[in-house]
């Protein structure tokens, strides 16, 4: 049951207004015909504003980065983004509706067999700035050297042009980069599962409870 206080919190101008961002297909593309949102997340944006009973409105970003950034703005009443501790002073989170896998991509000629083998001193990793994974390897790599681009095409371009010997992304984003790098390898295993949640901004507390109830009713 919606109650005038779960619409002040997520809703306060009268819409839902949806975080979304392009960096990661998986839970968000733009639909070329419509110029819209389309994907997991946008889908559960729209159920989600159907249950208020209020418009959709989307906020859309280039990358999780930024978008994160723009809590203190606040330009969005909701988001779908990775729940990481760096986020988690301004944004409370549900649970997870989904996990992706992140993982390695090494070059042709490369020697790495293991993603425990690319934590080394002389090991350049390229990476999507600010997206869960770079936080997560900011916090947990020892040795290697990330080297930053913003969003994951951009990453990619930087592992190219610098001759960068790793490439980190989630791994439906990689295995699409092996078929284009002819000789190019993802590593097995993965060093961390991105878990894909919902977020709001910190002090919607009744919002907040509405939306973890929404993600744990979801079909699994």
């Amino acid at each position: 049951m919606t109650t005038s206080s779960v619409l002040s919190d997520l809703a306060p101008m009268g819409r839902l207004r949806a975080g979304i961002n392009y960096s990661n297909f998986v839970l968000a593309t733009k639909d070329l015909a419509t110029g819209e949102p389309a994907g997991i997340a946008p889908d559960l944006a729209r159920l989600i504003a159907q249950r208020l009973n209020v418009p959709i409105q989307f906020i859309t970003f280039e990358t999780a980065g930024k978008m994160a950034d723009a809590v203190g703005t606040g330009v969005w009443d909701i988001a779908f983004l990775a729940n990481e501790p760096e986020r988690a002073g301004e944004i409370q989170f549900t649970p997870p509706y989904l996990e992706i896998e992140a993982g390695y991509l090494v070059p042709p000629d490369s020697t790495i067999q293991s993603v425990k083998e690319v934590d080394r001193p002389e090991t350049r990793i390229a990476i999507a700035a600010k997206s869960a994974y770079d936080l997560f390897l900011s916090r947990n790599l020892q040795h290697a050297t990330l080297m930053r681009a913003q969003g994951m095409p951009a990453s990619y371009e930087l592992f190219i042009a610098e001759k960068l010997d790793v490439l980190a992304g989630i791994k439906p984003w990689l295995s699409k980069v092996v078929e284009k790098l002819p000789g190019s390898r993802m590593l097995d295993g993965h060093f961390m599962a991105v878990q894909q949640c919902i977020g709001t901004p910190r002090g919607r507390e009744v919002g907040a409870r509405f939306l973890a109830e929404f993600v744990r009713a979801l079909p699994k």
